[in-house]
């Protein structure tokens, strides 16, 4: 394995205008500033990984990520890539959470594991071709009007569902759901998300027994993370299926809300579980408790969603995809990685390990740091 020794260490700050501002409960998203690590190993193989740090969510900045990425390149330089595991422990060590710049490393690790393997990193995680993978499209959150006008366009475009962020006021939106189902009738799969934006127990069971008439596949985290203790309590009372995301971060998180039968399905995403060694375990928990699950991700690139796309066809309980924030960058910085196809559906490459790069060209005018 003398071979496999990490010998150097890249990081990359990549900044990218969005289309258009991207509006959650927690506020607007107007340009993806994400990071970007690169891990060469004595025998030439290369591992890409990338994070999107999300400072509402994971406490975590671009600019935080590329500190604390500093210390895991020093920390990992000359540890065998192939020792995830090792690897893991030693980042944990190192420092407590940073669950963002953790998950990217992890995802380059696990570039490098499956290339080793001669595998595409979906057969590495255990994982077959079993099963289509297809991109709901996100509506941000905003005036009724524009949000229809998005939903009604991106069903044309052919998205096999709709995904809407709401967390305001109980009147607000309705209204937004209503005026969406008027725009795209009332058949075409729709899910919204919450992201915490209703607060308290008995306002989030007020706002999901208004919203129920509107035929609404599931919710997710309607109320604040920090209540998880009383997530069983809005998901008994509603009548749309409660998805956990922020309050489920790793594996101990999932343990937790299994316990305490506080939803019927989790959200798993990379930058939440610190990558795919710990995202793995989630999912395996959710399976085991007979749930289905998402694979999702903050503002990730292609790369970054290349590897949620792994994760997703790794576990048959992965049954949703919210792949879309690609489609939202004014540029795409990936050479390979997943394609885009018609009606939403996503082609994972079969090249051994992530099959998934960043452009020189991005990178060279990128802020770097290297060891």
């Amino acid at each position: 394995m003398q071979g496999s020794i990490i010998q150097s260490v890249e990081i990359y700050k990549l900044f990218i205008p969005l289309k258009e501002p991207f509006v959650i409960s927690l506020g607007p998203i107007n340009n993806v500033q994400n990071v970007m690590v690169i891990l060469r190993t004595a025998d030439g193989c290369t591992g890409y990984g990338e994070c999107s740090p999300y400072m509402t969510i994971n406490g975590e900045s671009m600019d935080t990520c590329f500190i604390v990425g500093q210390y895991f390149a020093r920390v990992l330089k000359g540890k065998n890539a192939l020792d995830i595991a090792g690897c893991v422990e030693a980042m944990d060590k190192t420092i407590y959470a940073n669950s963002s710049i953790k998950s990217a490393f992890d995802i380059a690790l696990h570039d490098i594991a499956a290339q080793h393997s001669g595998v595409p990193l979906y057969k590495f995680l255990g994982g077959e071709k079993n099963k289509t993978l297809e991109t709901d499209m996100t509506v941000s959150i905003g005036d009724p009007q524009k949000m229809k006008d998005d939903a009604v366009r991106f069903k044309a475009a052919g998205f096999p569902a709709i995904k809407v962020k709401l967390g305001g006021k109980k009147e607000d939106d309705v209204e937004r759901i209503k005026a969406i189902r008027e725009g795209i009738g009332m058949e075409h799969p729709l899910r919204i998300d919450a992201n915490q934006g209703w607060g308290t127990p008995d306002y989030a069971i007020e706002v999901l027994k208004a919203l129920s008439e509107f035929n609404i596949e599931h919710c997710e985290e309607p109320i604040s993370r920090h209540r998880f203790m009383d997530l069983n309590k809005v998901s008994s009372a509603s009548l749309i299926p409660i998805m956990a995301d922020e309050s489920c971060g790793d594996e101990w998180d999932a343990e937790r809300l299994i316990q305490l039968k506080a939803c019927q399905m989790f959200n798993i995403k990379l930058g939440k579980s610190s990558g795919f060694y710990k995202g793995k375990k989630i999912a395996q928990l959710g399976a085991a408790a007979g749930m289905h699950m998402q694979a999702g991700g903050f503002m990730e690139s292609r790369l970054g969603m290349t590897a949620a796309a792994h994760l997703a066809l790794s576990n048959d309980h992965i049954v949703h995809c919210d792949f879309d924030t690609p489609l939202m960058f004014t540029e795409d910085p990936v050479i390979g990685g997943i394609k885009y196809l018609d009606k939403g559906v996503i082609d994972v490459s079969d090249a051994p390990g992530l099959g998934a790069v960043i452009d020189d060209t991005y990178l060279k005018k990128a802020e770097s740091w290297c060891l």
